[in-house]
């Protein structure tokens, strides 16, 4: 009989007829309408409408889009002067990950719930000779950039939603609820608060715009006016008040039923917050130096922070926080205001603008420390070669393609992918706009367009990559190409100052350009670098150099392990005259 059917087969005989499709598999009809009521709004308002449809309202569906398996199913429309009680319309023409459009969902029941991340229009002097372009752009309102807490963002109460098979169905979603204010943070005997408006910031953006910073204050400052203190920058995401310093201790009976899935642990909450009081005992101990710590707040329109440099797109945020916030800190923390008695630190996104703040401001830090930072070196843009390869998705033979991974466990289990993560930041934003990682390395990095958006380093949906673009990255932000271009001029500013830290399976693969750094870094002469770079096995991200420790307690410590590396360079490297002395009490 087989063979038979092989004969049938091969003589283009056999039929086969095909089966009526179950009903569960027919494509929905669906079409949502996203309005929102005058009693939210009397005014039309710009933005982008966020749909999400999820399998269960525990959390909400709008915590639930994610990089994980288990994501939500998210679609994305730009609206432009919506106006209240008129419906945004989503349908199977609207952008989604990550199923592509509505008509790709089975019917069935969804929890639905619709946000719309509010725009405002700006006026940003990045077009050619200084011109102006016109933008629409999410403002930061306080909470760090994020479309579900931004105040002001209106959104949907939880409805259950059945999708049927076949036909049209229009279902409506009323954006009847709205983000609340959140509140300034308060002072405390350790922890200062400063704001100012930034003038060079205002004058890009063509608006008043603000740099904010968080300090932590030594022990002993009210009673020693005579002293002037050394100063680290902790860099990193947006900070909403001084995070890991506690004057109490966790309650005894605090609860420890919290699990953190990253560390498999129940009870971090609480080994947190006991970090954070061993930290402050520290912090006030007899023999600790006595200096000032800084969190900046520099979060902007397309993100959470700026990334501490200046670019056509963000604005001049480098000089800024360097001679307008800086000089501010130091004039009311009566810092030294000395490149010898300035540090910098942190990690990931932290650890990138640490390094980039002592490369492109090498005479004005002493020191940086950057643990599993961003790739610092684009021939190794996380698993990609971002001059030589094509696409970014995926790399491709005459006959096949492979998916580019885009995070792993420290066991190599890739969760995501880098197009996965691209698309949903795709459904969250159009024109760079979603908030989120591979965004803002672009609207950082690339030159503006002609619109006034950054211009793509690759084609979103395909991940085909812009060779000029990727020219132009490279000469400006890619600091493993910069130190070496620029060596002769920059080695004798930055040697011995340079430590790099990061496991060998951080889960971004960041550690692949830290490798290509490292080598330059242990090869290059005249001068040596005499730099230090350190891996943690098998440690994921984000890894900061201490192997006596489990990554969980270690990254809660960055405030006080470089101490000793920063105490032996400030004594090896002060000019003759330095204060070495008010602020060592």
């Amino acid at each position: 009989m087989t063979r038979l059917l092989l004969v049938f087969a091969l003589l283009g005989t056999l039929r086969v007829t095909a089966q009526p499709a179950r009903t569960g598999s027919v494509p929905n009809g669906a079409t949502f309408s996203v309005s929102f009521p005058a009693s939210q709004s009397n005014k039309a308002l710009d933005g982008r409408v966020l749909l999400i449809l999820a399998k269960t309202n525990k959390p909400e569906p709008k915590e639930q889009v994610s990089d994980a398996v288990e994501t939500a199913q998210l679609f994305g429309i730009d609206v432009d002067g919506l106006k209240p009680g008129q419906g945004a319309v989503v349908d199977a023409s609207a952008f989604g990950y990550p199923k592509r459009s509505l008509r790709d969902l089975p019917p069935g029941d969804y929890y639905v719930q619709a946000v719309l991340h509010k725009y405002e229009t700006f006026q940003v002097k990045n077009g050619p000779n200084g011109t102006r372009n016109t933008v629409k752009l999410p403002m930061d309102r306080g909470e760090g950039q994020n479309w579900r807490t931004a105040p002001g963002n209106l959104y949907s109460k939880v409805q259950k939603v059945t999708l049927k098979a076949g036909g049209l169905q229009t279902v409506a979603v009323v954006l009847d609820q709205v983000n609340p204010p959140l509140a300034e943070p308060a002072d405390t005997k350790f922890i200062k608060h400063i704001k100012i408006q930034s003038k060079r910031l205002t004058e890009f953006w063509g608006r008043p715009m603000y740099l904010g910073a968080h300090v932590l204050l030594p022990a002993g400052f009210a009673e020693h006016p005579e002293a002037r203190y050394p100063i680290c920058i902790n860099h990193g995401h947006f900070p909403a008040d001084f995070d890991g310093f506690s004057e109490t201790p966790p309650p005894a009976t605090m609860d420890t039923t919290d699990y953190i899935e990253r560390f498999k642990l129940y009870g971090y909450k609480k080994i947190v917050a006991q970090e954070a009081y061993d930290f402050y005992k520290k912090w006030t101990s007899k023999d600790f130096p006595r200096m000032l710590i800084v969190e900046i707040q520099h979060a902007n329109p397309y993100y959470d922070d700026s990334y501490a440099v200046n670019s056509e797109n963000i604005g001049p945020y480098g000089d800024a926080i360097m001679y307008e916030l800086l000089p501010e800190i130091e004039r009311q923390f009566r810092g030294i205001g000395q490149g010898w008695a300035r540090f910098t630190y942190g990690g990931s996104t932290g650890g990138w603008e640490a390094l980039a703040a002592q490369v492109f401001y090498p005479d004005a830090f002493n020191g940086c420390f950057a643990a599993c930072p961003d790739p610092i070196a684009f021939d190794a843009y996380t698993v990609f070669n971002l001059y030589k390869d094509k696409n970014a998705y995926y790399s491709e033979g005459p006959f096949r393609r492979t998916p580019r991974p885009g995070q792993r466990n420290y066991l190599g289990q890739v969760k995501v992918t880098i197009e996965e993560t691209n698309h949903r930041e795709l459904a969250l934003g159009t024109h760079t706009r979603s908030g989120d990682q591979f965004d803002i390395w672009e609207a950082v990095y690339s030159p503006a367009g002609p619109d006034g958006y950054p211009k793509r380093i690759w084609n979103k949906l395909t991940g085909e990559i812009d060779p000029t673009v990727a020219a132009y990255w490279r000469e400006h932000y890619d600091l493993l190409h910069i130190l070496k271009r620029d060596w002769k001029t920059l080695g004798p500013k930055v040697a011995g100052k340079i430590h790099l830290y990061c496991g060998d399976m951080d889960n971004y693969y960041l550690n692949n350009a830290v490798y290509l750094m490292e080598d330059f870094l242990k090869g290059v002469r005249n001068p040596s670098a005499n730099s230090e770079v350190a891996y943690g096995d098998r440690a994921e991200h984000c890894w900061n150099g201490d192997p006596t420790q489990p990554n969980y307690i270690s990254r809660l410590r960055y405030n006080t392990m470089y101490i000793d590396k920063i105490m032996k360079r400030i004594e090896t490297s002060a000019p003759k005259g330095a204060d070495l002395t008010s602020w060592r009490y």
